[in-house]
C-alpha cells in the first residue's frame, strides 16, 4: 500500500478512537497502541501536562517497565522541556550521541550499540503547549525510515490528540459547574440565608494568578469578607491588581448577579466626578442634554468600585460621605432623593494616615471606608509566582497576535531575581515588550531588555529621588510579609551611588536591588521548614515536585533528622 494511503488511514482509525465515549486516559492508551499500525517504532508515549507543566497523563506503547514501578520517566525531563519551550518537533538520528538522553543512558541498563531514531512532537490546542507525543525506532543502517513523513504524520496526530485534550476539559469543567447549580436550588429557605463563602472557594477570578502564601493568604480574606456588606478598602503598590481583587469579591458574594461598576476618581475634576457618582438631570449644567443615572444608582444592589479614592477634594468627600451614612443622595440640578444599597469597595496606593494628619482627606471618611482593609502584596513578595505569571502573559500575547512563542527555563530564571517596582503590570509591559521583539520562537535571557542596559525600571527610578521614609502601607505589609522569604533591604529609588550599566540581580541597580540566589533561598527556605520539602515548596508557593527538582538540579542534599 502507498505510504500516502497508510497515512490516510492510521489518521482515520486514529480519529475513530478520538472520537469514542471514553476516558481520556484510555482514549490516549488506544492512540498510542493503534500507532505501531502505521509506523515503525519501538516504543511510544503520551505525555499530557497540567497547569504547572508536570506531568498528568502518561499513556506509554511497547515500554518494558511499568510507570508506576518507580521514579523514571516516561521520556527523559530534558526532552519534555526542549519540546515545551520551542513548541517545534525535535528529531535525534542517535540518542547515544544526544546530550539531551544522557542522564537517562547512564541509568538504563539496555542502551545497547544500535542506534535508537527519536521523534518528539508538542501537543497543541489554541496556540498553548499541552503536552508531548514521542516514539523512538531502532535502526539497522539500512532501513529508510521516512523521518520527514513520518514527523509530519505525527505532527497530524498531535493535532488531533490536542484537541481532543481540550475538548476533554472543557467538558470536565462544565459539568463540575452543572453538578454546583444544580445542588444550589436543593438547599432549604433557611440555610439560604446563611452565606458559606467555601462554596465559591474554586471560583476562576480572570487575572489573578498563582500560588504563593502572600496571595492565598489574600485570597482566603477576600472569601471571608466577601460574604458580608462591609465596605473593603484595597491597599497596595501600583500594579498589584486592586481591581482584580475587587472582582473577586463581587463574584464571589451575594451579589455577584448583579452589576460590577467602576469609576477612577482621580481621572476626573470634582464637578465631573459628582455628575458621574450620582447622575444629573436634563439642564442641570451645558451640555446636560438629558437625564443621566450616576454610578450609585447602576451599582444599585451590586458593587462599586472607586479606584484612587485618596485623591478625591475635601469639598466632595464630605458629599461622598453623607451617601455612604445615609444610603441617599440626589441627582446633581434636582430634588428628588434616591435610596441606593451598594456594596463599596475603594482602593488606594496613598498613605492616607498621613493624609489625615495632614488635613488632606477627612477621618470619618477614613474610617468609614477603610472598616476591612486588605494589604495587596507586591510583586516580590511572590517570586515562586512570576514564571506563573509571566507564562500568562506570554500565552495572552500568543493568542492575540496568532504567535507560538515559549520562554526557555533560563528566561524565566531571569525574570523571577529581578525586583519590578511597577509589579504585575510591569511584568505584563516586559513580557509583551520582550515578545514583541523576540528573534525565534523561544525567549532567552538575551532577548530581555535588561541585558541591554534598556530596563524601564532603571531608566525611571535612577532619575527619581525618592526619600527613604516609610509610611504606613509600608509598616503593614512587613507586618503581613510571609515568613521564610528574604525580601530586598533597599527601597525603591533609594540612593545606591554610581549606577552601572543595568544587569539582572546587579547589586547598584534600584530597580533589581540585591537578593539572594536561588540556590541560597531554596537551602533557607528549607532551614525554615526544617527540611520537610512539603513546607518549603509553600513557604516558595511552588509545588513538593517542583522543590525536589530544584534540589537536585542544585545538588543539595536533603538532611534528615
Amino acid at each position: 500500500m502507498p505510504q500516502a494511503d497508510i497515512a490516510l488511514r492510521g489518521l482515520y482509525e486514529i480519529s475513530k478512537v478520538l472520537t469514542a465515549p471514553s476516558e481520556l486516559e484510555i482514549t490516549l492508551a488506544n492512540v498510542v497502541n493503534i500507532l505501531p499500525s502505521f509506523l515503525q517504532m519501538r516504543h511510544g508515549a503520551i505525555v499530557v501536562l497540567d497547569a504547572e507543566g508536570e506531568p498528568e497523563i502518561a499513556a506509554t506503547a511497547g515500554n518494558t517497565h511499568a510507570p508506576q514501578s518507580g521514579t523514571r520517566r516516561v521520556i527523559p525531563q530534558a526532552i519534555t522541556d526542549q519540546i515545551v519551550a520551542t513548541g517545534t518537533p525535535l528529531f535525534i538520528p542517535d540518542v547515544r550521541k544526544s546530550q539531551l538522553f544522557q542522564a537517562d543512558l547512564q541509568t538504563s541498563s539496555s542502551s545497547g550499540t544500535i542506534p535508537i531514531a527519536f521523534i518528539g512532537i508538542p501537543l497543541k490546542a489554541d496556540h498553548k503547549i499541552l503536552g508531548t507525543l514521542s516514539i523512538d525506532r531502532a535502526g539497522d543502517g539500512a532501513t529508510d525510515f521516512r523521518d520527514d513523513e513520518d514527523t509530519y504524520f505525527l505532527t497530524m496526530v498531535a493535532n488531533l490528540v490536542g484537541r481532543t485534550i481540550r475538548l476533554h476539559r472543557i467538558l470536565s469543567t462544565d459539568r463540575q459547574r452543572s453538578v454546583h447549580e444544580q445542588w444550589r436550588p436543593e438547599k432549604s429557605p433557611n440555610e439560604g440565608r446563611t452565606y458559606d463563602p467555601a462554596r465559591h472557594a474554586d471560583v476562576k477570578i480572570d487575572g489573578i494568578i498563582g500560588e504563593s502564601p502572600a496571595l492565598k493568604q489574600v485570597l482566603e480574606t477576600v472569601s471571608v469578607v466577601a460574604g458580608t456588606n462591609s465596605t473593603v478598602l484595597l491597599r497596595g503598590e501600583s500594579g498589584t491588581g486592586k481591581e482584580f481583587f475587587a472582582q473577586a469579591i463581587h463574584k464571589l458574594s451575594r451579589r455577584r448577579k448583579k452589576s460590577f461598576v467602576k469609576l477612577n476618581c482621580a481621572a476626573l475634576s470634582e464637578s465631573v466626578l459628582e455628575s458621574e457618582l450620582f447622575g444629573h438631570e436634563k439642564g442641570a449644567f451645558t451640555g446636560a442634554i438629558s437625564q443621566r443615572a450616576g454610578r450609585f444608582e447602576l451599582a444599585n444592589e451590586g458593587t462599586l468600585l472607586l479606584d484612587e479614592i485618596g485623591e478625591i477634594s475635601p469639598a466632595f468627600q464630605a458629599k461622598l460621605l453623607r451617601v455612604l451614612q445615609e444610603g441617599e443622595l440626589e441627582r446633581v440640578g434636582g430634588t428628588k432623593t434616591l435610596q441606593v444599597d451598594v456594596r463599596l469597595i475603594c482602593a488606594t496606593n496613598k498613605d492616607l494616615e498621613t493624609a489625615v494628619i495632614k488635613g488632606e482627606f477627612r477621618a470619618d471618611l477614613y474610617y468609614r471606608i477603610n472598616v476591612v482593609p486588605i494589604i495587596l502584596p507586591p510583586l516580590r513578595e511572590r517570586p515562586g509566582d512570576i514564571p506563573r505569571l509571566a507564562n500568562a502573559f506570554l500565552n495572552q500575547f500568543n493568542k492575540e497576535n496568532d504567535r507560538a512563542l515559549a520562554f526557555a527555563p533560563s528566561a524565566l530564571d531571569l525574570i523571577s531575581q529581578c525586583y519590578f517596582p511597577g509589579n504585575v503590570r510591569e511584568l505584563e509591559n516586559c513580557v509583551q515588550r520582550t515578545a514583541t521583539l523576540a528573534r525565534s520562537r523561544t525567549v532567552t535571557p538575551s532577548d530581555f531588555a535588561c541585558k541591554k542596559s534598556q530596563c524601564l525600571s532603571w531608566l525611571l527610578w535612577k532619575r527619581a529621588d525618592h526619600s527613604k521614609g516609610g509610611n504606613f502601607i509600608d509598616d503593614l505589609a512587613r507586618v503581613n510579609a510571609v515568613p521564610g522569604l528574604r525580601l530586598p533591604t533597599s527601597r525603591i529609588g533609594a540612593s545606591a551611588g554610581k549606577i552601572s550599566p543595568l544587569t539582572a540581580g546587579d547589586p547598584n541597580d534600584p530597580a533589581c536591588p540585591p537578593r539572594l540566589t536561588e540556590r541560597d533561598r531554596l537551602i533557607d527556605a528549607m532551614d525554615k521548614a526544617g527540611w520537610v520539602q512539603a513546607r518549603a515548596a509553600r513557604v516558595l508557593g511552588l509545588t513538593p515536585r517542583q522543590i525536589g527538582y530544584a534540589l537536585r538540579r542544585h545538588g543539595i542534599e536533603v538532611k534528615k533528622f
